[in-house]
């Protein structure tokens, strides 16, 4: 018996480029194709590929969400924590908004400049990453600048994070890392607390997430919050595979102790989605992010001009003071034999104090002082 040909698919960017698209999550992917989260990301990494009538739905599904809204088995939870993870290899994929009409993949045209390319991915990733930043931090304010910050350097770099495999992620680590850095603690804001959130439960997760060790809560929100794979978590945080999988599971451990009902890791994902999407944080538009990056690289290079100029003019003024021929040091002081010691007046003899009485005695006045007379 001969079995037939398989069902084509695309590859493994694009399914998850397209299960983006629709804001859906890896957990309602497989709920809808009746397999486990961890299927679904397998997939979507490019480690398996289904078959059989799985491999049917699953193309199936994926030709919908390229054609059509997203499936009514898998309803779409608004806002989602979804993976800002990489669209395409290059920077003229169209990203634009969930609820406008999706292209199909041969359909799409290219940006036209790297303006418009930066804000397709601002569009995208923004409103995601401030979410997660929040997460991070539990400072709303922080958030935003931290996104802003991220994307402020990537258009400084934009020839570099156009061309790189993952763009979004390369910004999202940009964000991550600003915004858990520890020279925010000496900064006036941070003296006063952000206002916890208003729901009991998501106030009670915030504090639970935020008194986890930086590293392990940024691996736990990758993993459980984003749905990044283990591989994919390990090399964004610059840890072993070994060490991300032992964080992620003393982050679970330190979770389940204290909110018993969040054991279970879909039930996390689902609290970690609905703790973000609870608050209100709006990225600043991604015109401002551009003009505030191009003004900061112009102060950093005036600045940079200013610094070289001073510095050329003092080694000016040293080379016109400093001496053009050898000083020779003088010579030491070698002391002199044979002078006597300088000593104070001595007392006076019997002769002197003779001829001190008499000059008291004799007139102050008269010819004898001006003329005297000889003896």
């Amino acid at each position: 018996m001969t079995q037939g040909p398989a069902t084509p698919l695309p590859t493994p960017k694009e399914r998850r480029r397209l299960r983006e698209a629709k804001s859906l999550t890896q957990a309602q992917v497989a709920a809808t194709v009746g397999v486990t989260r961890e299927t679904v990301r397998s997939w979507e990494s490019g480690r398996t590929s289904p078959r059989g009538r799985k491999r049917v739905a699953y193309a199936k599904l994926l030709t919908e969400l390229a054609g059509t809204p997203a499936p009514a088995a898998a309803p779409v939870q608004e806002p989602e924590l979804v993976a800002v993870g990489a669209a395409s290899t290059t920077p003229s994929v169209d990203l634009a908004k969930t609820t406008s009409p999706k292209p199909r993949p041969t359909e799409r045209t290219p940006l036209k400049s790297a303006s418009e390319a930066f804000d397709a991915l601002y569009t995208h990733c923004a409103p995601h990453l401030v979410r997660q930043t929040y997460l991070l931090t539990g400072r709303r304010t922080l958030a935003r600048e931290s996104v802003e910050r991220a994307f402020q350097q990537a258009w400084q770099r934009w020839p570099e994070v156009a061309v790189d495999p993952d763009p979004a992620g390369w910004v999202r680590a940009a964000a991550y890392e600003y915004a858990m850095s520890p020279w925010h603690r000496m900064r006036p804001a941070h003296r006063h607390p952000d206002a916890p959130p208003a729901d009991p439960d998501d106030r009670k997760l915030l504090d639970v997430l935020l008194s986890l060790p930086p590293a392990y809560r940024r691996t736990l929100l990758l993993y459980d919050g984003v749905g990044l794979d283990l591989p994919e978590t390990a090399a964004e945080t610059e840890a072993s595979t070994p060490a991300a999988a032992n964080r992620i599971l003393h982050a679970r451990e330190a979770v389940a102790e204290q909110l018993p009902d969040l054991a279970v890791p879909e039930q996390l994902h689902r609290r970690l989605t609905e703790l973000a999407g609870a608050e209100k944080l709006d990225a600043p538009g991604s015109t401002l992010v551009r003009s505030g990056s191009e003004k900061r690289t112009r102060f950093w290079t005036r600045a940079a001009i200013a610094v070289t100029v001073l510095i050329v003019g003092a080694t000016a003024l040293t080379v016109r003071v400093a001496p053009t021929h050898y000083e020779p040091v003088p010579a030491p002081g070698a002391p002199i034999s044979g002078v006597p010691p300088l000593t104070g007046p001595d007392r006076l003899t019997e002769g002197d104090l003779e001829l001190r009485r008499q000059l008291r005695g004799e007139l102050s006045g008269g010819p004898e002082r001006l003329a005297p007379a000889a003896e």
